[in-house]
């Protein structure tokens, strides 16, 4: 046994040796690997610095949980925006064109001439009422669009969510397309028959007469957004009109874009399109506070929960005072032998980096993870807590961002780094002696 620790001393002394010929020599470098050995012993625990060790273990742990809570809050926020934007949008469309002068009894030629304008993927026109759906079960306000069978096939998130029944020969009959929700409502089925009643009806010596109809249900679909699902029927197009009291004309033409956010470039070519006057309105125009209010909440929320990281990271800077004040009598050592102070800073410098650097990466670890087997953990440990009559969509969306995952990781690592600089500074200006007579 005295041997060993003989030969630890022998190994130690040579290693002082080395050191102090290097500093002499002056052949240290910035962030050398000896720099890089002691940052990473300072970290160990030991029966001296057990404490600092610890609080080294809750700054990683506090940084991971703030770093993966900012990509999940994010990612989820990420998923609603998108999710409902291709809701929304994908039915309603990205601009609609409206008449000013007369109405669109040339929807046919008007429909055709914008849907040969770059960057449109389909114009549809279309006659919209609102009525109330009724059947032996109950009743619903609900909003009637009457579309060519041809071009509700175009509309994805109609003619892809078909529930219940066939949307083929929809031009044929009078049968509707309803959504599911409303179909549970009112307790009906594909093959089902359901009541209209509007109070535009015909028009009498008496005044306006309502007009009721029944029709078939032909397909019952599932948007997936519980608003939509609830109100929305469709009806063939020259059926609506008739049901509407409308002389072959469209209330409005909705143009679908291939890029949503091109509507301000393809305005001009859609109003040179239309060869008429019309009045031109986009989906940002009319959700504008919707969307501008998510954006709104997303930018708060990235503050307050950067301020977990910021708590995290004051961890570091109290970790790191104690770590100089228990190595005081090493730093002093360390000067004594031809450290410069710069070599004491960046020794503390690289033990902070090292905290943040792995608890960055344990939180983006953890927040990937998480985000990418959201839907699974929500139907495992709550399976009823996602009600979607409550919150518009049928399941929890996450939708991860590279780049806002980039910024997340740079800020966490930043944040580390700005909490080392003042312990830092602080073990650089220890004086030697000072550490040595009172260490």
């Amino acid at each position: 046994m005295a041997e060993g620790v003989a030969d630890r001393k022998g190994r130690a002394g040579r290693v002082a040796e080395a050191l102090r010929a290097r500093f002499r020599a002056g052949s240290t470098k910035p962030f050398a690997p000896f720099e890089w050995i002691i940052a990473g012993r300072y970290l160990r625990a030991r029966r001296r610095g057990g404490g600092v060790s610890v609080v080294a273990l809750f700054s990683i742990i506090g940084i991971a949980l703030g770093v993966a809570n900012l990509i999940i809050v994010l990612s989820v926020m990420n998923g609603f925006r998108s999710e409902l934007l291709s809701k929304i949008v994908g039915l309603n469309g990205h601009v609609f064109v409206a008449p000013v002068d007369r109405l669109f009894t040339d929807f046919a030629d008007l429909s055709e001439r914008l849907e040969k304008v770059a960057g449109v993927r389909s114009a549809i026109p279309l006659v919209e009422g609102q009525a109330f759906a009724s059947s032996p079960y109950g009743g619903s306000g609900v909003l009637v669009r009457g579309v060519r069978g041809s071009d509700l096939d175009k509309i994805a998130t109609i003619s892809k969510n078909v529930k219940g029944g066939s949307l083929d020969g929809f031009d044929d009959g009078t049968g509707v397309a309803v959504g599911r929700r409303l179909a549970e409502t009112l307790g009906l089925q594909a093959g089902d028959s359901i009541t209209l009643s509007t109070p535009k009806g015909a028009t009498t010596p008496f005044g306006t007469a309502p007009r009721t109809k029944a029709y078939t249900v032909k397909a019952v679909f599932e948007i997936g957004m519980t608003e939509f699902d609830q109100t929305f029927v469709f009806m063939p197009l020259v059926e609506s009109q008739a049901f509407f009291n409308r002389e072959g004309d469209v209330s409005l033409i909705e143009v679908y874009l291939d890029n949503p956010d091109a509507v301000a470039e393809l305005r001009g070519d859609l109003e040179m399109a239309a060869e008429r006057p019309v009045l031109l309105t986009d989906w940002r125009q009319r959700n504008r506070t919707f969307f501008g209010a998510l954006e709104v909440e997303r930018n708060v929320m990235f503050l307050i929960l950067n301020l977990i990281v910021i708590v995290a990271t004051l961890n570091i800077v109290s970790g790191l005072i104690l770590l100089v004040r228990d190595k005081s009598s090493d730093i002093a050592i360390l000067r004594t032998m031809g450290a410069t102070p710069g070599t004491i800073m960046r020794v503390f410098l690289i033990n902070g980096a090292l905290i943040g650097v792995v608890g960055t990466l344990l939180g983006l670890g953890l927040g990937v993870a998480f985000t990418l087997n959201i839907k699974a953990i929500q139907r495992t440990l709550f399976p009823s807590a996602w009600d979607p009559t409550v919150r518009f969509l049928a399941e929890i969306p996450a939708e991860m961002n590279a780049g806002e995952i980039g910024l997340i990781v740079l800020t966490s690592i930043a944040l580390s780094l700005a909490a080392t600089l003042y312990p830092s500074w602080r073990a650089a200006r220890l004086d030697p002696v000072q550490a040595l007579r009172y260490g």
